[in-house]
């Protein structure tokens, strides 16, 4: 019988908004057993998290100094083989960087760092130790994007000539108007987030899906940010044009102050032969359209789509899959790497992913600053 990869676990406590997802997907397709961690910053309600988990006390550590210490004198086939990263931004480089030098593999929240320089440190010391290591742009996941990805590569709707993608959501705008809130929230804190807010958090999803479904590279951008008031240091809302190509352009939009979304992640592609349209909000519709024909919408779990749609597709046609889903595709993912198992190609955001979302997030800023420039990446 296979033995699952043991997994730990930084941050994602009682308190988290992520925590149960990661743990959920983990769970998914029976690839990974939860071994301990640290849970919280405050060792005792750590604990008490645990606990809930019904885990062994004794993996249930006070910060990652003493759980890497603890771990690497267990026996190989008994210590932590993953751990997933789940802290503030701030948090990510330092963690994963004495993870991956203790020889540990990786799984960590977007975006990878706060700096550029940190992401291609820690790209350095993987591909010394030769670990793996999954960045979590979760919508890669889902199952129709990667019908969607799979269809363009086929070259379904022909030579990509537009690319619009849109993340809006509107869970800053109760906290922005108001002094106080907007200076003690952790996200608008450079210190703890880095140099952006929405784009580092919610841009940086969608600049990573435009290059993920059309298998194309950004070469330029040009951005305008929005930052509302002159006490806040950090972006709540921006517009970026992208060019991949002389001949294919696209635009970026995301804003966390657009009142009333929920979570508006919306990607369309068009080619010379036809476009594809999702929205996650709907996840479960990819629509096609082609010049002259009735709108086609698909579905996951047919036969018509992609073995690599249908590997992540877990129910009958016409059960509803979400978010759980798509994040269980990526754990799956990265458990067949750590088994050294053949997969898809794109089965998991790699850590070239999160360097170049921190790339992206950098020039964006600089284009902003230098008045709306266009910048090379």
């Amino acid at each position: 019988m296979m033995k699952k990869i043991k997994l730990g676990i930084l941050g994602g406590g009682e308190e988290s908004l992520i925590g149960i997802l990661h743990r959920v997907a983990a769970n998914m397709f029976d690839q990974y057993e939860i071994v301990g961690g640290v849970f919280d910053s405050e060792h005792s309600r750590s604990v008490d998290f645990g606990n809930k988990l019904q885990l062994d006390k004794s993996r249930i550590y006070r910060d990652l100094d003493h759980l890497v210490e603890a771990e690497m004198k267990l026996p190989e086939n008994e210590r932590m083989q993953v751990i997933s990263v789940l802290t503030p931004n701030f948090l990510h480089f330092p963690m994963s960087k004495q993870l991956l030098e203790n020889g540990f593999h990786v799984i960590c929240e977007k975006p990878l760092t706060t700096t550029l320089e940190e992401a291609k440190t820690l790209e350095k010391i993987q591909q010394e130790k030769g670990s793996i290591f999954g960045v979590t742009y979760t919508y890669t996941g889902y199952p129709m994007v990667r019908q969607m990805k799979t269809m363009i590569q086929n070259g379904e709707i022909g030579s990509i000539q537009k690319v619009d993608v849109q993340y809006y959501q509107g869970w800053i705008n109760p906290l922005i108007h108001d002094k106080e809130k907007r200076s003690t929230t952790w996200r608008l804190d450079p210190e703890k987030s880095g140099i952006s807010c929405c784009i580092g958090d919610i841009g940086t999803h969608a600049f990573n899906m435009a290059e993920y479904v059309t298998g194309l590279k950004i070469q330029e951008i040009l951005a305008d940010l929005n930052y509302l008031y002159e006490d806040n240091p950090m972006d709540i809302d921006g517009t970026v044009l992208l060019r991949f190509s002389e001949k294919t352009k696209g635009v970026l939009r995301a804003s966390q102050i657009a009142t009333g979304e929920e979570n508006n992640f919306t990607v369309k592609i068009y080619g010379d032969k036809g476009g594809l349209k999702w929205e996650q909000e709907n996840p479960n519709y990819l629509y096609l359209l082609k010049e002259g024909q009735a709108l086609q919408v698909l579905k996951p779990g047919h036969p018509y789509n992609s073995e690599f749609s249908l590997e992540g597709t877990k129910l009958p046609p016409g059960h509803p899959e979400g978010i759980f889903d798509s994040m269980g595709n990526i754990y799956f993912g990265i458990a067949r790497a750590i088994r050294k198992e053949k997969g898809f190609e794109g089965a998991f955001p790699k850590l070239s992913e999160g360097v170049r979302g921190m790339n992206f997030i950098e020039k964006t800023v600089e284009s902003h600053k230098q008045g709306n420039t266009w910048v090379k990446l």
